[in-house]
């Protein structure tokens, strides 16, 4: 296996104000440690499990933008990330990337409003980077694209919920890319309902429906499940949810 850029994430509750509602969430307030054991790593779970609120604290311990974009984005339109990042130590690797990027689904106009305004300075290598073309003057899907095409295979990329701008037909085709870059050295660290994605072959699942965090196989995510039933068994289930 390549040599990872993020090797493990510690928790200290102890950082953690005890009214805060990070303690309210089982997957967290159960967890310490976290070892990422694959070049994808997937965190896996049902909305409010707190797997956007731990992705979002490990890419500001990193040193992202919490609203994200790469390691040079320092911005903020609306401070409303958790204090979890403060309890979150990083173990890194001996190799360092050469590219970075978060990924918000939810804040990805406003990096790319910042992108539109990096790209005016002279040290700028926007048009080149991103295909030469405005995110604004693309749909979210086809922005997404022009992100991914500048992603380089010696690169650590934190995104969430990326699916959430791309059809079924896109979304096979993003787990191509994401696979074919894991295998040439890339990390990548994504929060996700897809079903999908999740099916990148080797990927490392962490669950978050449960006390603590655990590792998890794809057939047993709430994803594939869900999925599947309703592909197997459609007419029944909408004729029981529709009654």
């Amino acid at each position: 296996m390549n040599e990872l850029f993020l090797k493990s994430i510690e928790i200290d509750h102890s950082r953690i104000c005890k009214d805060s509602y990070i303690n309210d969430i089982p997957a967290l307030a159960g967890t310490e440690r976290l070892i990422f054991k694959s070049p994808v790593t997937f965190f896996a779970g049902e909305n409010g499990t707190g797997k956007s609120t731990l992705l979002e604290a490990v890419a500001v311990a990193c040193g992202f933008s919490a609203e994200g974009g790469t390691l040079n984005y320092s911005f903020s339109t609306y401070d409303s990330h958790s204090e979890l990042y403060k309890a979150i130590k990083t173990e890194r690797g001996i190799k360092r990337p050469s590219f970075s990027y978060f990924l918000r689904a939810e804040s990805f106009y406003n990096v790319a409003t910042m992108a539109e305004e990096y790209r005016d300075k002279p040290e700028s290598v926007y048009y080149r980077q991103y295909g030469g073309k405005s995110f604004h003057a693309q749909s979210h899907g086809e922005s997404f694209f022009s992100l991914m095409g500048a992603f380089s295979p010696n690169g650590l990329y934190i995104m969430d919920e990326p699916e959430a701008a791309l059809s079924p037909q896109k979304q096979l085709a993003v787990l191509g890319e994401i696979y074919d870059l894991s295998v040439q050295g890339a990390q990548f660290v994504i929060a996700s309902h897809s079903p999908i994605l999740l099916g990148i072959p080797n990927a490392q699942i962490l669950s978050f429906d449960g006390v603590g965090i655990k590792e998890c196989e794809y057939e047993e995510t709430e994803s594939y499940r869900v999925t599947q039933m309703f592909i197997n068994n459609r007419e029944r289930l909408l004729r029981y949810l529709l009654k």
